[in-house]
Order: structure tokens, then C-alpha cells, then sequence
């Protein structure tokens, strides 16, 4: 029996060695930068986590203006939403399809965005992956790289709150998925993580259901684009959305965001 026991015991840590060897790969991103290097055209495709708070690619191009007009004005940034949305609930060839949307070019740079709760099962996992490289397929077709926006797990009162391994099950999703497509990944659930770590008293997300983004953790989310695109910190950026965050709080987060794309990549 205890021959058994021990024998036992070494199956079940070999199984857990394994599983922790493939998920420290899965969060390192193959993919360190976008092609171009400076994305002008830019599509957003997800649900209301990109259109709460007047739309994360309003705040996100508005922080590229303000860090340098001249340099900004041509981008075209683009949001096609729908609420609760998986990816499979999108059109891609219309979407991606040039002037279905109003811009005339392809676009050079594809963000996809899925439900927050993906990688919490199997079957959302493996729904996610299939249209994420489906999407990428059609997106690569027309000369354009895709994107993949790293959700945040959520907080109380929303019932995933109780899972401590949410953020580690959706990185693990999002970087597996984006290194088999070659898709950049932006680490926005991990600029959340941490801007928690570092201020447990701020408010990223709604407080009615611990899930949707408060207008700080949309910030949050535009300079962690901004900053994963176009390879600038964000900190010193004096873009506020008409006074609605102060400078105390849009430092910090810059800060956050500048931070956490650096460890994430390596850069």
C-alpha cells in the first residue's frame, strides 16, 4: 500500500510539474510588437467592455493626440460592439472588408475582444481559440495583424470574484491562443492585476456587478493599448476626458499600464 501511495503521489507531482511548465510558456508572448510598428488604422471588435464609458477607441486615440497631434491625426480607429458578445456573434469578413466601416484602407491592426468569462470553461475556451484563428485568418487575408485584448478578471459582487485563479486561466488562454496565431497580445487584465496590487482602494470596476469597466479602468485599458502599440509610455500624458480623471489618478495609472507592457514583454 504504501508502495502504491508513493507512486501515486510522484504521478500526481509529475502532472503538476507539467502543468505548471506549460503554463509558464503559455504566458510568455511570442509576439513583442505590432507590423507596422505604428498601426494608423485600427479596428476594436468585442462587446460592452470596449463601449462603456464613451468607447475604449475614443480614449485611446484621444491619448495618442495628446501625446503627439501631428504624429496622431491620420490614425483611424474604428469600434464595431455588440453587448455580451463571443467573437462568434461578429461579421469579420464585413468588418474587416474596406470602406464596409467608413475607412477606405484595410486595417492594419485587428483588436479582438471576447466574453470575460472564456476561458473559465472548455467549451468557451476552445469557441474562443476556433474564431480567434478563424478572424485571424480573414484579418491576415487583407493585409492586417490581430490583436488580442487581455480581459481583467473580475471582482465582488460579480460570483467569478470567488475564483482566484481567474486571471491566471484567462492569461493563459490569451497568450496560448495569440502565440499559435502570431497575434500581439495586450495585457490589460494584468495592468488591472496590478494597479489593484499597488492601490486596493481604487475603483476599475463597476460597482454593481464587479465585471464592466469604471471610466478609470477604461483609462487603464486605453494606455495599456497605447502603450503595447506604439512601444511610448503613457506617463505624462494630459489627456483627462474633460476633467473626469485627475491628474493623481491618470499618473498612477499611466504608470501602471507604462509598467506592466514592459514586464509583460520583456522590453
Amino acid at each position: 500500500m504504501q508502495i502504491r501511495l508513493s507512486t501515486a503521489l510522484k504521478s500526481l507531482l509529475l502532472a503538476a510539474a507539467l502543468a505548471a511548465a506549460t503554463a509558464a510558456s503559455a504566458a510568455t508572448p511570442a509576439i513583442k510588437a505590432p507590423k507596422p510598428d505604428t498601426p494608423k488604422r485600427v479596428l476594436f471588435v468585442g462587446n460592452s467592455y470596449f463601449y462603456y464609458n464613451a468607447s475604449l477607441h475614443f480614449h485611446a486615440r484621444r491619448v495618442a493626440l495628446a501625446a503627439d497631434p501631428a504624429w496622431a491625426k491620420p490614425f483611424e480607429y474604428k469600434s464595431a460592439t455588440i453587448a455580451a458578445a463571443p467573437l462568434a456573434h461578429h461579421n469579420i469578413d464585413h468588418l474587416v472588408t474596406p470602406g464596409n466601416l467608413g475607412v477606405k484602407e484595410p486595417f492594419e491592426l485587428v483588436i479582438l475582444q471576447g466574453n470575460s468569462t472564456d476561458a473559465m470553461s472548455e467549451r468557451n475556451r476552445s469557441a474562443f481559440r476556433e474564431k480567434a484563428i478563424e478572424f485571424n485568418a480573414k484579418i491576415t487575408e487583407r493585409g492586417g495583424m490581430t490583436a488580442l485584448y487581455m480581459t481583467p478578471a473580475h471582482v465582488k459582487p460579480s460570483k467569478w470574484a470567488a475564483n482566484p485563479e481567474m486571471m491566471r486561466q484567462t492569461e493563459a488562454l490569451y497568450v496560448s491562443v495569440g502565440n499559435e496565431i502570431g497575434a500581439l497580445v495586450i495585457p490589460v487584465g494584468l495592468a488591472f492585476e496590478e494597479a489593484y496590487r499597488r492601490r486596493p482602494d481604487i475603483q476599475l470596476h463597476q460597482p454593481y456587478d464587479g465585471s464592466h469597466p469604471t471610466l478609470l479602468g477604461t483609462f487603464l485599458g486605453a494606455y495599456t493599448v497605447y502603450a503595447t502599440l506604439y512601444g511610448k509610455s503613457p506617463a505624462g500624458n494630459t489627456y483627462n476626458f474633460h476633467n473626469q480623471v485627475s491628474a493623481e489618478d491618470a499618473a498612477f495609472l499611466q504608470q501602471v499600464a507604462d509598467d506592466t507592457v514592459k514586464k509583460f514583454f520583456g522590453r
